[in-house]
């Protein structure tokens, strides 16, 4: 690993790994039980990067994120309690029950959008960032999106218009080698998405997505330069996804030797290991933490299905704006 941050970040990078990976777990046997009935995208084997990322953000920073984003949300900070209300349909989630996993907002944490549709966050962080730019504000806007979402119109169109304007955005691809059911190869002609960052004259860089402090390193960098008003920077980060496209997609396009590899260097492990081996944390206190975001997390599921179910007549709220006198 590179040069690491203090110790005191690298444990929240830890942190917010494993509220991820303990979320995302519960979810999926939530809905193996019956509890749960929605579509869901997991994000399992991809902590490191939100995880990394996040704790040089502030709330004021901004992120949009896609609809295999869970990770993203709770890493920026979404309150673990109203993204499982929001699962479950409740009156409590982020979007009263009616968004789903797939359209949760929550401004007071900075997650401004999550969308279904690929690719379709770039520009709306555009819109963000130059808000942010006209009125004179440090925000940065963080878009996280995959590689299959590169190939579209909308990514070259906002990386075009990032650059001209140099808009406080990082363009963050969190590369799982897979859009859906087809691999990488099969659907990029470009060997690296880092490098089409040249066409827009502006940084693109590539870097091991399950490497923690590598992330943190660059992201800094994309960062600083962004918020201090010299416009965007586009990262790739490579990493892999251990579940299927979404929970009943078993994953057989996937060559079994290069799953098992994926999974035998899981990345949440492997940093934990890493904490204790270079003294930066004890296995008890790293069992503390854990302790803390179980304890969290049993509270966030109880607080869902405690709650009310969305009355229906909801379906006709937030639709329109409300007329002024």
């Amino acid at each position: 690993m590179q040069s690491a941050p203090a110790t005191d970040i690298l444990l929240d990078i830890y942190r917010r790994m494993t509220s991820i990976k303990a979320n995302d777990t519960r979810i999926i046997a939530t809905m193996k039980a019956g509890r749960l009935t929605m579509p869901y995208y997991s994000a399992r084997g991809q902590e490191c990067i939100p995880a990394a990322v996040s704790v040089l953000l502030t709330k004021e920073d901004y992120l949009v994120t896609m609809y295999r984003g869970v990770h993203d949300m709770i890493a920026k900070g979404v309150p673990t309690k109203l993204i499982w209300a929001e699962f479950a349909g409740r009156s409590t989630g982020t979007c009263k029950g009616k968004g789903g996993p797939m359209h949760v907002t929550h401004p007071e944490s900075g997650c401004m959008v999550t969308t279904g549709v690929v690719g379709a966050g770039l520009p709306i962080a555009c819109g963000l960032a130059l808000a942010a730019q006209v009125r004179g504000e440090k925000r940065v806007t963080i878009t996280n999106f995959g590689d299959g979402a590169s190939n579209i119109g909308a990514f070259h169109e906002s990386l075009n218009l990032a650059s001209v304007w140099k808009l406080p955005v990082v363009f963050m691809c969190q590369n799982n080698r897979y859009a859906e059911h087809t691999s990488y190869a099969k659907g990029t002609s470009i060997e690296s998405i880092a490098d089409r960052a040249k066409s827009y004259s502006i940084p693109g860089v590539r870097v091991d997505g399950n490497d923690p402090i590598a992330v943190y390193n660059v992201a800094r960098t994309a960062i600083e330069r962004a918020r201090s008003g010299q416009g965007p920077t586009l990262i790739e980060a490579m990493t892999f996804r251990f579940n299927g496209h979404l929970l009943g997609d078993m994953g057989e396009y996937i060559p079994k030797t290069e799953y098992a590899a994926a999974v035998a260097a899981d990345p949440y492990p492997k940093y934990r290991d890493w904490l204790i081996a270079n003294k930066h944390a004890t296995a008890a206190g790293l069992d503390a933490i854990d302790a803390e975001v179980n304890a969290e997390l049993e509270a966030a599921v109880k607080f869902a299905f405690d709650s009310p179910l969305t009355d229906p007549i909801e379906i006709t709220r937030d639709i329109y704006a409300a007329a002024t006198a």
